[in-house]
């Protein structure tokens, strides 16, 4: 078995749109579909996705207390880029880049709280 997708939930596609799309610049993920309720970007492999949503319920989007998704990039200056390039977009510190374990890892929430971890 191995991991799919990841999505989060946002109540402001627009807002959540823009910071993505800033975030993923210099990567491989890419904006490759987008309907009245999910954006989707797709990563080199071809499982490899990340998409943006509004609940299906039409309930407010939150985030999960201890839910995380996690980023592998090629070296501990990728983790630290994207690290200030979400801040710079508006996300915030939960964790600077730094050695933590085999992993040079930092992480941040974006503009839904979403937490998310880059690591190398």
């Amino acid at each position: 078995m191995k991991m799919n997708y990841f999505v989060v939930g946002t109540n402001n596609m627009s807002a959540a749109v823009n910071f993505y799309n800033a975030l993923f610049e210099q990567t491989p993920f890419k904006q490759t579909m987008a309907n009245h309720r999910m954006t989707f970007w797709q990563g080199d492999e071809p499982d490899s996705a990340f998409a943006v949503a509004t609940p299906f319920n039409g309930e407010v989007a939150t985030n999960g207390n201890g839910t995380m998704l996690g980023f592998n990039v090629d070296s501990a200056t990728e983790v630290t880029r994207l690290y200030n390039k979400a801040l710079a977009l508006g996300g915030t510190c939960e964790g600077e880049p730094r050695q933590r374990g085999p992993k040079f890892s930092a992480y941040v929430r974006d503009l839904d709280n979403n937490k998310l971890v880059f690591g190398d």
